[in-house]
């Protein structure tokens, strides 16, 4: 029984210090979008402004009806999950690789997420968001 009673407190205190040094993630408020897929099938855009005057624009191009917690990964080889871009204040937007987290989809819900995305130089933009939805009318086809 003290064996056991020294793991347990020698496990809570390297729980406790190995989570001390990590830096607190920052939440963005962020808006969706109903979009078009290049196919014009349904998609959903997600933009976060970031404080430095860019906008993470992550798309996905499915219908707006996600059940459950899913994660995208981009550069997408076949085509047919959507794509991440940095969108510069001038200029054309820069391809992002990485990882987009999505709580659950449904249309007039707020989307809650993660995402951890780099660009071609390795800057990363990672964090949380809360997108609230805008009343944009998209037709699609």
């Amino acid at each position: 029984m003290a064996i056991g009673l020294l793991t347990l407190i020698l496990a809570i205190t390297w729980y406790s210090f190995s989570t001390r040094n990590q830096e607190p993630v920052q939440v963005f408020s962020a808006t969706v979008n109903r979009d078009c897929a290049p196919w014009d099938g349904s998609a959903f855009t997600v933009s976060i402004p970031m404080s430095d005057g860019t906008i993470v624009d992550i798309s996905i191009w499915q219908a707006p009806d996600i059940k459950f917690s899913v994660t995208f990964s981009f550069l997408d080889n076949t085509g047919q999950v959507g794509n991440a871009a940095l969108l510069l204040p001038v200029g054309l937007p820069a391809p992002l690789t990485g990882t987009v987290l999505l709580q659950r989809v449904e249309p007039e819900r707020p989307v809650e997420g993660a995402f951890d995305l780099k660009d071609e130089s390795g800057k990363q933009f990672k964090g949380e968001f809360k997108a609230e939805w805008d009343n944009q009318i998209v037709m699609c086809g």
